[in-house]
Order: C-alpha cells, then structure tokens, then sequence
C-alpha cells in the first residue's frame, strides 16, 4: 500500500497595506496590526490552492500552519472552509516581533513536530506586510531540504519525483526535484472559494486560547475541560503550539532572537510640484530620457 503523501502549507494573517502608514508603526519598528483590517495573505492562498490541487489529483493529507497571534487562526478557518485536512496556530509571546530569521526558525521547528515526514511543503513566495521573500527560502534551508521558488503550475508527481513550472525573468522553465521539498507560490492560480457546508461545519472551531471568549457566551458548558472536550469531540479543536511545545532556544525567537531590527520609518509624500506630466510622444519620450541621463539614474 502506498504511503498517503504528506503537505504543509504555511500561511499568514497580514495587515491590509492598502491603508498602511507611519501611523500604524510601533516605537520598536514592528506594525501595529491591532489598528489594521487583517487579511489571508494573497500569495499564501495561491499556496493553498496549488496544495489541494494536488490533494485532489493525488493521495495527500494537507496541514496548514500559521504563526502570529490569537485572531491568526481565522486563516486557519478560511483554510479549513477551502478544504485543509489539519490546521496549527503557533503562538506565544515569545514568537512576538519575529523577522524572517526567527519566523523561520520557529516555523521550521513546528514542521519537525507536526510533520517530520512531510512530502512537500508550499508557502506564498512572499507576505504582502513585508515583501522580503526570505521566509519560505530560510525554511528550507534550516529543514536542510531543497527549495523551489517562484513556482507555477505541478505538472506531475511520479515514483517520489515532482516535475513543476517555475516563473523565471522573461519567460518559465520546467524543473523536477525529488521530496521532499519547499516551493514558495506565486500568483498564478486563482484560489477556490470557501465551501459553505464547510464553514457551517467549521465556523464554531478554537483554539485553548479561545476559550474564555466562548465560555462568556455560550452558557452551556460548566468550564474549559467541557468545553475541550466537545470541540475535540467534533474535531473542531484547533491544536495550539506554542514555544514550550518546540525544540527550540527561546534566545532565538521573537524580538530579541531577530538579527534585523528597523530603526526609523518615513512617510514618503510627493508633492505636487514634483510630479511631471509627459507627454505621450516623441519629443516627450526623448526629454524624459535626457532629464533621466542628467540626473546620473540612467547611463
């Protein structure tokens, strides 16, 4: 009997940075995502999408991840509605502040706890709060795995070797890896909407860290055993890791485990008189070109 393949795919709760500004930065350069909406992160979707793409053409389990605080796990739930078999919200104060280096180590460390074995493992090529793309790459690299990025489209799996379309500068390219490996996903699918049997399933799902909110509104149950207790018994607990729970050096998670730390955040506001009119033809196209030359931005 073959072995059911194994996914991970880890996703992120963003702030929306349509409305992001100095306004929302903290004195320690990390966001104030308590004074933002909080979305999927759009790239983390199209991983998901890629993950039961190939949940439904092959025999895979998929396990969603996610770090970031308690309200986290409603990209939990929005994976569940989507057709994730298993969730994890991984937090702790201790994990507060993380840049990409301590994001990865911790989610890394998650990874070998949940699924050591995993077969493949997707995430969106980059977060749209901080554009680095780092995440998915130091993944791998601490899994000590190989990595795929800026992927595309799975071609095929066959006999533990996955054949993939990667996006690459003017045009793709097809490349095959053996598993396991990491390939972060760009936005090249469109990603399934919730299923509304799903979400009337999966709507009343928690974590521990829920529980007093619910105990306040629902009457029903005498305290937070009986309430753990129904939620697992519908399979609607969802499992909270936190730091404790790792094998990890708590010096390296977090604010004070991160290497990058910002230092000063600008509002850029162009003003009027720096903004240009050109006008769309030749004359215009070759003043743009000298006025580009003499300020050294071209050669």
């Amino acid at each position: 009997m073959n072995k059911k393949m194994k996914i991970v795919v880890l996703v992120k709760q963003v702030p929306d940075t349509h409305n992001i500004s100095g306004d929302v930065m903290k004195e320690d350069g990390t966001i104030n995502r308590a004074a933002l909406p909080a979305i999927f992160n759009p790239e983390d979707l199209n991983a998901l999408e890629m993950a039961l793409s190939v949940k439904e053409r092959f025999d895979a389990e998929v396990n969603v991840i996610t770090m970031g605080p308690p309200s986290a796990v409603e990209v939990l739930r929005q994976s569940l509605y989507r057709g994730a078999d298993n969730v994890f919200l991984l937090s702790d104060i201790k994990f507060a502040g993380s840049d990409t280096w301590a994001t990865a180590y911790a989610l890394s460390a998650a990874i070998k706890k949940i699924a050591p074995d995993a077969d493949l493992i997707f995430a969106g090529r980059q977060a749209i709060d901080g554009d680095t793309a780092q995440v998915g790459p130091q993944v791998a690299e601490k899994l000590e795995i190989n990595q795929i990025t800026y992927v595309k489209k799975i071609e095929k799996i066959e006999k533990g070797e996955v054949v993939l379309e990667r996006e690459i500068d003017g045009g793709y390219e097809i490349v095959s890896a053996k598993m396991p490996f990491l390939a972060t996903v760009i936005d090249a699918n469109i990603p399934r909407p919730p299923e509304v049997r799903k979400m009337m399933k999966y709507k009343s799902s928690a974590t521990k860290l829920d529980f007093k909110n619910i105990l306040k509104k629902d009457l029903a149950f005498s305290g937070e055993e009986e309430l753990e207790n129904y939620l697992k018994s519908k399979g609607l607990l969802i499992p909270l890791i936190t730091a404790a729970d790792l094998d990890v050096d708590v010096k390296k998670l977090g604010l004070f485990g991160s290497p990058t730390k910002v230092k000063k955040i600008e509002n850029v506001v162009l003003k009027k008189e720096e903004i240009k009119e050109i006008s769309p033809d030749d004359d215009g196209i070759f003043g743009l070109i000298s006025e580009l030359t003499k300020a050294k931005i071209l050669g």
